[in-house]
């Protein structure tokens, strides 16, 4: 069973003392930001938790990390102090420690209730990559735009095809999304189309969020790599199909995908999730020796998409998949990134791409779910194609443990019409 906080934790919470993400909030309006965790139905300040002086290990005990708007800073003190803040605060919020417990002002002043919490972007994101790492879905897009014998290009089993994305359009959930125009194909002799995307969509996807990062020319092994992941967030990557297709040749995504990425505001650490790792695919041929992992691993995360289209008050799930289908691991994508000498920094995201299942109630886009829009998908008295203005996308995520859930809260965004 799973361990006991003083704090109330409903039975199906995706916030336990096993999991504690991390997020930034704003208790008022024009409260500054602070870093916090969540439990059970409420947020814990960490600056107050720091400013009583409860952070008492050798790491924390002098640092001014969550004294900050983001996370950042902590994120660059690596995994010795995360692993020090998550046992000082399993400790605090036990239900047999006296602490916080029996003080009724410093719970005051620490614990907010989550529906008074205004959540942030929990981190400054300098950049932003974007992976292409599910097998499933890689073989569907394939499928529908070059057919079944060209599915895969050949370079997908070698290497973890990635882009570099938008860090200034990424929103955390809640934020509307705004349809956006651009160019998509002629048809006949006419000139391109020219206005509101007609193929909008999601794109089921969870990211990385990178902590200490590497200096410039100095690869990170794939076999160390965790110690610069932080933890994992829901990810929606927005996508406007028909300017993409339209753009892609020959440099890839732009316009397509720049106009809005979604986060959940809670970041779920690779400890909370280690208890829910497990096997990675076998990989067919086996990596180049910089990919090789001596122990290869995802994580067992069900992950679920909801539509709620505009209009109705009913939301309807229209995907499950699963983090575990993800072909190329969140460490061989760090690792990669880096080996020509590419730096990256703390709080900088990885996006996994979209995550796909093999059967098709676990395809992680309208894209796949209608086959580009030829087979529309039954939402109540409605079916879409793809997604129309007023439409809500609602992401969760959780792994089951035994007699609790670590979750992921969601990530939403409800799309708004395209501007005049």
């Amino acid at each position: 069973m799973g361990l006991k906080s003083f704090v109330e934790v409903p039975a199906d919470s995706h916030f336990p003392l096993e999991n504690l993400p991390y997020g930034v909030f704003k208790p008022e309006p024009h409260s500054p930001p602070r870093p916090a965790v969540a439990v059970g139905n409420h947020v814990l300040d960490l600056s107050v938790i720091a400013s009583a002086g409860l952070f008492d290990g050798p790491i924390l005990k002098n640092s001014d990390c969550f004294n900050q708007p983001n996370l950042n800073k902590f994120l660059e003190l690596g995994r010795p102090a995360w692993k020090e803040a998550r046992a000082t605060l399993q400790k605090l919020l036990s239900a047999t420690k006296p602490t916080l417990r029996d003080s009724a002002s410093l719970r005051s002043k620490a614990l907010v209730p989550m529906d008074k919490a205004q959540m942030l972007l929990p981190i400054v994101i300098g950049d932003y990559s974007d992976f292409f790492s599910s097998m499933h879905h890689a073989k569907n897009c394939g499928t529908i735009f070059r057919g079944p014998e060209n599915a895969i290009n050949p370079n997908w089993f070698q290497l973890p095809i990635a882009y570099h994305g938008r860090a200034s359009s990424i929103v955390i959930s809640g934020t509307d999304i705004i349809r956006p125009r651009g160019q998509a194909h002629p048809t006949g002799n006419s000139p391109p189309y020219f206005g509101p995307s007609r193929r909008l969509d999601f794109e089921l996807e969870m990211a990385a969020v990178v902590g200490p990062g590497n200096e410039l020319g100095k690869p990170i092994d794939v076999n160390d790599a965790a110690d610069h992941i932080f933890g994992l967030v829901l990810m929606n990557d927005w996508s406007a199909r028909d300017i993409q297709a339209w753009e892609y040749v020959p440099l890839g995504p732009f316009l397509g995908k720049s106009f809005g990425t979604t986060v959940s505001p809670w970041i779920v650490t690779l400890d909370a999730l280690e208890p829910f790792s497990c096997d990675a695919p076998i990989q067919n041929p086996p990596p180049l020796p910089y990919l090789a992992e001596k122990t290869s691993k995802n994580y067992d995360i069900s992950l679920e998409v909801l539509i709620k289209p505009a209009g109705q008050e009913d939301s309807f799930v229209i995907t499950r998949s699963n983090f575990k289908h993800l072909y190329w691991t969140i460490t061989q994508q760090l690792a990669h990134h880096t080996i020509n000498g590419c730096n990256l920094r703390s709080g900088d995201i990885l996006g996994t791409g979209t995550i796909s299942g093999p059967e098709p109630e676990s395809f992680g886009c309208l894209l796949e779910l209608t086959w580009n829009g030829q087979n529309p998908v039954s939402l109540g008295a409605t079916t879409r194609r793809f997604l129309e203005d007023g439409d809500e996308v609602v992401f969760t995520g959780f792994c089951k443990g035994d007699g609790y859930n670590v979750g992921f809260g969601t990530c939403s965004g409800k799309i708004l019409p395209a501007s005049t």
